[in-house]
């Protein structure tokens, strides 16, 4: 399983797949979404900007990510 550190309070699902390079371009996760193809904690997901935030887990495929907390600062 992937994990992703938010840098923020929160990552855009279609920004999300784009950074973990599960799709090729933005356009490409807009239409996964929109077809039903992404999950996030196990119910599919049609919202495209919806709002991740921690201890949230996206599928999509064969692939799935855990969105984590940031890290800590040094």
């Amino acid at each position: 399983m992937n994990e992703f550190h938010l840098r923020d309070e929160f990552i855009e699902l279609i920004k999300l797949l784009k950074v973990m390079n599960f799709v090729e371009s933005g356009g490409m996760a807009k239409a996964v979404v929109e077809e039903g193809l992404v999950t996030v904690n196990g119910e599919v997901e049609s919202r495209k900007r919806r709002k991740l935030i921690a201890g949230d887990v996206v599928q999509f495929e064969t692939q799935n990510v855990t969105v984590l907390p940031p890290l800590p600062k040094p």
